[in-house]
């Protein structure tokens, strides 16, 4: 059973809230990837709600209401068919999709926006990481900049964003390597590309997106937690999210974090890939319309 099938089964009751009603509706937000100080501050703020009322609420009225709260969480504002040169940096863990975020994204604008547009291969530690791109930039007919297995991924960047500044391109997407979030030195390597891409791109839009795989759970709001404080992300990108995924993680990354969801994506093909939207998304994660 899905979780929104989960949610919206709970709430077809016939019975009023009632205190314990709302410890079970925390209890089910926190197995849906809220965090627990997440899910009772959004239930405490249903309770609140529904005592201001002075009334007993139907069930129904308490779905709208959490419908509602959820759907606050804003989605970022991402660059459309403007021709400013744009940077965005691709960032996260092994395994969460960052290369194919990466071709997807290319596609989107090129097809959608008419971007001219640059993939960039800093995952220069793993040769089939280089490969994945060039295999991507190939099918997309985008041109991808790569140097050999072993290399610098900061001048990787630094060539792409030359090579975009001397020939009109308007969009470098850069594939970083699967860096896991606990090793100091990885992140400080991350910092560095952020340095290149700040001095080479002056004046241009840079965006730094992480890659969080939506079936991961809770463990994603950790990964954000410290790619945030490494290089201050501009949003995320979420992964994988299908009938197996509950994404309440991305509720906590917008509330405690202030992270906001720029895409997410649900398939492998180019064309799985879409803004987030957060009354549809919240309608997704709760099964209520």
């Amino acid at each position: 059973m899905k979780f929104g099938e989960r949610i919206k089964k709970f709430f077809s009751g016939k019975q009023g809230v009632s205190d314990e009603l709302l410890e079970d509706l925390c209890d089910l937000l926190i197995e849906g990837d809220f965090g627990a100080a997440e899910a009772y501050k959004i239930t405490e703020m249903l309770k609140a709600k529904c005592k201001k009322e002075n009334t007993d609420t139907p069930l129904p009225v308490l779905a709208k209401l959490l419908n509602e709260e959820l759907a606050k969480a804003k989605p970022v504002n991402v660059p459309a068919a403007d021709d400013k040169l744009t940077a965005v940096l691709i960032l996260g863990v092994n395994g969460v999709g960052k290369t194919t975020s990466a071709a997807k994204l290319a596609n989107l604008y090129t097809e959608k926006y008419g971007k001219k547009t640059i993939l960039a291969a800093a995952d220069t530690f793993r040769a089939a990481a280089i490969d994945q791109l060039k295999i991507h930039g190939e099918k997309l007919n985008t041109r991808v900049i790569a140097h050999k297995h072993g290399g610098d991924p900061a001048a990787v960047v630094y060539d792409a964003l030359e090579a975009a500044v001397s020939s009109g391109y308007n969009l470098v997407i850069t594939d970083t390597a699967g860096r896991m979030h606990t090793k100091s030195a990885l992140v400080e390597e991350l910092r560095k590309i952020d340095r290149v891409v700040e001095s080479k791109a002056e004046g241009a839009r840079y965006l730094k997106y992480l890659v969080l795989d939506a079936t991961t759970g809770r463990n994603a709001y950790s990964q954000a937690e410290v790619f945030n404080e490494a290089v201050a992300l501009d949003g995320v990108i979420l992964t994988k999210y299908d009938s197996t995924a509950k994404g309440g993680v991305i509720f906590s990354l917008a509330s405690e974090l202030k992270l906001p969801v720029a895409f997410v994506c649900t398939g492998e093909k180019y064309t799985d890939i879409d803004f987030f939207d957060p009354i549809k998304f919240t309608k997704e994660f709760t099964g209520i319309e």
